[in-house]
């Protein structure tokens, strides 16, 4: 009963706000935030097909609070004609959010942007750097076995305040690579193929091209076309899989300590032989952490409640890690799996703290081929989405499960 009579109150105020500028409305839809999102901003998005309007349009977003029109950034997307914008948090709010699409020359609010330059694409809100993305092939440092050359992967990953959470090339591991995604033991066209150690040569992955980059008020995206590249024992070289890797980072409110990144790698065989991923303690979405973190100031926490020292080779949902940095602060991230990934809730590959003799450095990765293999077959796409949780400040179980939930299954836009 109580549910029936809160339900018909939502009704009544939509219909009432919905009055608010009748004459001037070209569209007017509900979000229902039926699940707690502990404070955290959430996506949301509606096709204009749905809504009757036409990209080419002029109108500003705007939500209705205490009967006052608030406009809201928004950012269409070409390609499937949508309209994304931000559903501002500031507590652990339920409550429904009333919008109206208002036939008027859109406000200007700045743009979160990529900027390409000197083989990188960094990402920039409000003159903070985020995200960079090296296109460009990077080599070891000098005196080091240069196979160990690599392109396509996310460093640095900044905090909102400026700190760097990844690291590349570290002495004990140079084919580490901040946020990477290779596959480590593979079997292509009979051969043995392992593009994780790249030391060995017989595979790599490598950058091919931008699809698009794409910049706004909301999001700044870009999709980029990765080669899984098999070096033939004759020499030659053969691209065994394709990799769509679309990388969309939000822009993060003006006072949060925290933003949100969206990784989606949609694969594909690149010729009609098969690749299988056979099981393997690691490989797939990997972050070598910062060299700042040891084993005495950061810590794990997953959504099945493990913590550092009994997580690898469990299941999990999500996974908080976090420790003190540079500048007297402290923050670090999320890594969130989707429902739809392969072998899903993913099996984990963390170093505990007796790693790198006893230092405890910080590796974690979602290896969805950990316990299970995994055949790719030609005219046939697979799609991994993660998403990241960047901040500064302390996350809990209660923040990240919220997030999740609304990663796992999106708002629903009436």
């Amino acid at each position: 009963m109580i549910f029936a009579i809160r339900t018909s109150l939502a009704t009544i105020s939509f219909v009432m706000v919905c009055r608010i500028s009748i004459a001037q409305t070209l569209a007017s839809f509900e979000v229902d935030l039926a699940k707690a999102t502990s404070g955290i901003d959430v996506p949301a998005s509606i096709s204009l097909a749905e809504l009757k309007i036409f990209p080419s349009s002029s109108f500003s977003l705007v939500e209705i609070k205490e009967n006052k029109q608030v406009q809201v950034p928004y950012q269409i997307n070409k390609t499937d004609n949508t309209i994304s914008w931000m559903i501002q948090q500031t507590g652990d709010s339920r409550e429904n959010h009333f919008y109206q699409l208002i036939k008027s020359a859109p406000g200007k609010f700045s743009e979160i942007i990529a900027e390409d330059k000197d083989g990188a694409l960094t990402i920039i809100a409000d003159n903070k750097t985020l995200l960079r993305y090296n296109h460009k092939t990077v080599y070891p440092p000098a005196g080091i076995d240069t196979n160990f050359k690599r392109s396509a992967f996310i460093h640095p990953l900044w905090t909102p305040h400026g700190q760097e959470l990844t690291r590349i090339q570290p002495e004990d591991h140079y084919h580490h690579y901040g946020i990477w995604n290779p596959w480590t033991h593979t079997v292509f066209e009979k051969d043995t193929i392992d593009f994780w150690n790249i030391k060995g040569k017989t595979g790599t992955v490598r950058f091919a091209k931008f699809n698009l980059i794409t910049n706004g008020p909301v999001y700044s995206e870009f999709e980029a076309l990765h080669e899984h590249v098999v070096f033939k024992k004759d020499s030659s070289e053969k691209v065994a899989l394709n990799e769509l890797q679309k990388v969309r980072v939000y822009r993060p409110g003006a006072k949060s300590d925290y933003y949100i990144v969206d990784i989606t790698s949609t694969l594909s065989c690149a010729s009609k032989s098969p690749l299988l991923i056979v099981t393997y303690r690691y490989g797939g979405f990997g972050w070598r952490a910062t060299e700042f973190w040891d084993k005495n100031n950061s810590e794990m926490l997953t959504s099945e409640g493990k913590t550092r020292d009994n997580t690898d080779g469990t299941k999990a949902r999500w996974c908080i890690i976090q420790g003190s940095l540079p500048g007297n602060d402290s923050g670090g991230a999320v890594m969130m799996s989707h429902p739809a990934n392969y072998n899903h809730p993913e099996p984990l590959r963390i170093w505990d703290k007796k790693a790198n003799g006893g230092r405890g450095d910080v590796f974690a990765n979602f290896a969805p081929t950990k316990d299970k293999d995994w055949l790719l077959e030609p005219g046939k796409s697979y799609v991994l989405k993660y998403r990241l949780v960047v901040f500064n400040g302390k996350f809990d179980a209660p923040k990240a499960e919220g997030a999740w939930q609304y990663f796992a299954a999106p708002v629903k836009v009436r």
